[in-house]
């Protein structure tokens, strides 16, 4: 076994993400150009108030330029973090692999750096295949991060296939079944052993996972807001962009008073809550009050790890209690449902350890009469392809948190890029696995640390 590594210095890496600043400016001119318009303006004025003295402006003129500057640079803040804040990217820098101090000044300098997806890559009789899973930076969604799942791949599941002989992604499973937990890391190897299995036979995932859908429902989840008003912006947003199914984030004290908002403000809407674990039983009479206003589900609002309270609070509300954090294989999802914990279960391959578990839930709820649907973790092209093609399943009946690419990177690294249809659906790919091409180019600019392993 070989291996090559490489790594991205820290230099190259603050410039691509300025370059990505950059671009994200553009975007909104107006911001950019009003900090420079009022800089000009200040430093212009400002002769006229002291007078025409030149020794005068000689002496003031390097402490008015910096006051300027500064004055001028804070009306650019509330840019740096809005629109990261507003769809949910905030939180995912908190929690990327750079360090907290350092990402605090790349924002200052107007840089948003985001934690970026773990590539697996395998070749399958001379088929080179690449797909992704989704890692934090650190262990707040999961004890999985980044750097665990590279270890964990290289130094164990790797080894375990590299050389051996595979009929099907069972034999794979077989083979690194003794390693317990890591669910993500076992996802990103097994989602591009399915691809590769799909190509060799000229099929597409969605087709050899059992797929029956060209199309799939989506939705669009929405962070925390300053406040009701700003969350009702949001929604109107994203309802004119084509999406039907509006999730929020909830939380102590941003919670049932943007649920009334919402509800008034559209009667008919599609509306889910996510609580990610942020309460407690204490907190029931709270969501006994959310009974009022027609939600769908209430996504894990207890313990992340927690099944059993999740059945004592689903007895005192009516409104459905679906499960996620605390769902990692179709064992707690039996517990789950047997325990009346929920009604509905929320679907991530790399949460319960990749599509052939996936699919064991699927099948599972599918008989019990649960509806499932596919979460969404920020997932590149690549991912997201995987999750499409697992959400055409039949008991995939509630639409996924599967937005389209530009929601989340400017530039996406499969081509063509996902879009969501005006009906709120998203095309199923039909091209042999993933069934979009991987931009190897646009991939090569984007890699920061690779490493290669053969026999």
């Amino acid at each position: 076994m070989s291996k090559t590594t490489r790594t991205l210095g820290l230099g190259q890496v603050m410039l691509a993400v300025l370059k990505r600043e950059i671009a994200l400016g553009m975007r909104q001119k107006g911001e950019v150009l009003t900090p420079l318009m009022f800089f000009a303006v200040v430093a212009s004025l400002f002769p006229l108030g002291v007078g025409a003295e030149s020794n005068l402006l000689l002496r003031m003129a390097p402490g008015v330029l910096w006051v300027s500057a500064l004055l001028a640079a804070m009306l650019s803040l509330q840019r740096m973090f809005a629109m990261d804040h507003a769809d949910g990217s905030l939180e995912q820098m908190v929690l990327s692999p750079t360090p907290l101090g350092l990402l605090v000044l790349a924002i200052a300098l107007g840089v948003a750096l985001a934690a970026a997806p773990l590539l697996v890559r395998v070749a399958l009789d001379g088929l080179p295949i690449i797909n992704t899973q989704k890692n934090e930076g650190t262990p707040f969604y999961s004890y999985e991060t980044v750097p665990t799942a590279w270890h964990i791949l290289k130094d164990f599941l790797i080894p375990s296939v590299l050389g051996k002989e595979l009929s099907s992604v069972a034999d794979a499973i077989e083979l690194y079944n003794n390693v317990r937990g890591h669910n993500m890391a076992k996802a990103g190897l097994e989602a591009a052993l399915w691809d590769a299995f799909a190509k060799s036979q000229n099929v597409s995932l969605s087709k050899m996972l059992g797929g029956v859908r060209e199309k799939i429902d989506v939705g669009v989840s929405i962070g925390i807001q300053e406040s009701p008003n700003v969350m009702i912006q949001k929604v109107e947003g994203y309802l004119n962009e084509g999406y039907r199914r509006i999730k929020i984030k909830i939380a102590p004290g941003n919670d049932l008073e943007v649920v009334k908002a919402l509800r008034h403000e559209y009667p008919n809407l599609q509306l889910w809550v996510d609580a990610n674990s942020a309460y407690s039983l204490k907190d029931v009479e709270l969501f006994k009050k959310m009974d009022d206003y027609g939600l769908e589900l209430i996504e894990q609002p207890l313990g992340y790890n927690d099944i059993y309270e999740h059945s004592k609070l689903q007895m005192h509300i009516k409104t459905p209690i679906c499960l996620d954090e605390s769902v990692h294989s179709l064992g707690d999802t039996q517990a789950g449902i047997e325990l009346g914990s929920c009604s509905i279960i929320n679907i991530k391959p790399g949460r319960v350890g990749g599509f052939t578990e996936s699919k064991l839930i699927h099948d599972y709820c599918q008989q019990m009469n649960v509806p499932v649907w596919h979460g969404g973790m920020l997932e590149s092209g690549i991912g997201r392809a995987g999750n499409i093609a697992l959400a055409s399943l039949p008991n995939f009946t509630m639409p996924g948190d599967i937005s389209s690419s530009n929601r989340h990177y400017l530039e996406e690294i499969v081509e063509p890029a996902f879009s969501i249809n005006p009906d709120s659906t998203m095309n199923v790919p039909t091209g042999p696995g993933i069934g979009v091409e991987v931009n190897m180019s646009q991939l090569k600019k984007m890699t920061v640390r690779s490493e290669v392993f053969t026999i």
